[in-house]
């Protein structure tokens, strides 16, 4: 199985190359920006991308790459977990994991199969039970945590009274909400705002 890997700090790309040479993989190719990866014609199996690189970003690249892409970074905010998987990536790993992890995630990944660092499972497990506000209902949080009264919201969105009122009321009923601090706040918490 053959393995490209991009991460822009050179130890952290020789180490995993070394390890995953001595475990059987071939290397395509080791590369410290997308860019390098994007510019060059590579046989791999499977891509270990990093996030955090110079220039194009690890999400910007991944729909770019033609390849399984296995995430392996160290970041894991619900941002990012949400904005890798839409980007099409196939798996997601935090760069704590053991190196077997990673064997295993590799294998999984250039199976057609996903693989989540149980970590991340669990953020996008919360993330998928979270409540999912509608855009108009967001509008209108993001202007009731300006502290607008309904009567301003509604001159700002263009759009009557009453319907403010409807969407702060289902705003509440979707956060669990008893009022317009406690909706903020919650929504603030949950990344929502």
């Amino acid at each position: 199985m053959r393995i490209a890997i991009v991460d822009d700090h050179p130890v952290v790309r020789e180490g995993l190359a070394a390890a995953l040479s001595n475990r059987g993989f071939a290397i395509a190719g080791a590369f410290g920006s997308a860019e390098e990866l994007l510019g060059t014609r590579i046989d791999a199996d499977v891509v270990l991308l990093d996030l955090e690189l110079p220039g194009m970003g690890g999400i910007d690249a991944i729909p770019r790459i033609d390849k399984p892409v296995l995430v392996l970074t160290a970041y894991a905010t619900d941002e990012q977990i949400d904005a890798v998987l839409r980007a099409g990536a196939r798996g997601y790993l935090l760069k704590g994991a053991a190196l077997e992890e990673i064997e295993r995630a590799i294998r999984a990944v250039a199976g057609g199969q996903t693989y989540l660092d149980p970590k991340v499972a669990s953020r996008v497990v919360a993330l998928s039970a979270a409540p999912r506000l509608s855009a108009r209902e967001r509008e209108v949080l993001r202007l009731v945590a300006t502290g607008r009264s309904n009567k301003e919201i509604a001159s700002a969105l263009q759009i009557a009274e009453r319907t403010v009122k409807f969407h702060v009321t289902a705003i509440f009923n979707k956060l669990g909400a008893d009022n317009r601090a406690q909706a903020v706040a919650i929504a603030i918490e949950r990344g929502l705002a």
